[in-house]
C-alpha cells in the first residue's frame, strides 16, 4: 500500500488546526497564556469622597488679663482706727495693719489678673481687697476676731510701707510704718515681742532713732 505524500500530510495539518481554532472560538475555551496575560493584579480601593462636614478649629485661648501694675497703696480703715498699706510687685502683695499702738498684722500672697487678693498673716490673720482701676484698693482685714473694712489709696514715695529690724544691746527689734498721703505716720516698734508705739522716722531717708541707736527704716515690697 502505498504511503500518503508529503503534501498531503500538511494539508491534513492545516485542516485540523482550522478546526480546532473554531472549537475555540464556539466554546469560550481560552489557553493557559491567555489567563496569565488577563490576569488582574492589585486592586487600588478608590479614595473615599471627602467629608462634607465642615474642618474642627481648635478654639483660641482666652486671653488672660496682665498682671496687676506695681504700686503701692496706704489708707485707713472706715472706723479711723487703723492703717493699712499694701504694695504690689510682680503679682505678689505684701500688706502692713497697724493701729499705732499694740494691734499690727503683716500679711502676704498672691494678686489675681483681675486684681483680687486674698493675702495672709500669722495667728489666721487675713486680708480681701481688690483692685480698683489701679488707684486705690478697697478691701478688709479680719485680725483678733475683728473685721475692719478700708480704703488704700495709690501712694507716691515718701508715703508708704518701710520696716526695720535690729539687734540692739540684745533686744531684737521689729518697727513697722506706714507714712500715709499727706506725711501722716502709724507705726509700732515691738521690742522682744512687746509692741509700742514707734517713734517718727525720716521719711527721705528712712532714718530713725531707737534706744539711742540709728537705724534705717527701709520701703517694704514683696
Amino acid at each position: 500500500m502505498k504511503r500518503p505524500g508529503p503534501l498531503l500530510t500538511l494539508l491534513a495539518g492545516l485542516l485540523l488546526g482550522v478546526f480546532m481554532l473554531s472549537l475555540n472560538a464556539t466554546t469560550g475555551t481560552k489557553s493557559a497564556s491567555s489567563y496569565r496575560e488577563e490576569s488582574p493584579g492589585v486592586t487600588v480601593s478608590p479614595s473615599p469622597p471627602p467629608s462634607s462636614l465642615p474642618p474642627k478649629t481648635t478654639p483660641s485661648p482666652t486671653p488672660s488679663k496682665s498682671a496687676a501694675p506695681n504700686a503701692d497703696y496706704a489708707g485707713r480703715t472706715d472706723d479711723d482706727s487703723s492703717a493699712v498699706a499694701v504694695s504690689l510687685r510682680d503679682g505678689k502683695a505684701i500688706a502692713y495693719f497697724c493701729d499705732g499702738r499694740d494691734k499690727e498684722s503683716w500679711l502676704k500672697g498672691d494678686v489675681k489678673g483681675d486684681g483680687s487678693m486674698k493675702l495672709t498673716g500669722k495667728h489666721g490673720a487675713e486680708l480681701n481687697g481688690t483692685l480698683e482701676e489701679g488707684k486705690s484698693i478697697r478691701g478688709t482685714v479680719d485680725l483678733g476676731g475683728q473685721r475692719y473694712g478700708f480704703t488704700a489709696d495709690k501712694a507716691v514715695r515718701p508715703s508708704g510701707l518701710y520696716r526695720a529690724t535690729a539687734t540692739v544691746r540684745g533686744a531684737k527689734l521689729d518697727g513697722g510704718w506706714i507714712v500715709l498721703p499727706g506725711g501722716k505716720q502709724v507705726g509700732i516698734l515691738d521690742r522682744d515681742g512687746k509692741p509700742s508705739a514707734a517713734p517718727r522716722i525720716d521719711p527721705e531717708t528712712g532714718a530713725v532713732t531707737i534706744d539711742g541707736e540709728q537705724l534705717t527704716a527701709r520701703p517694704v515690697t514683696p
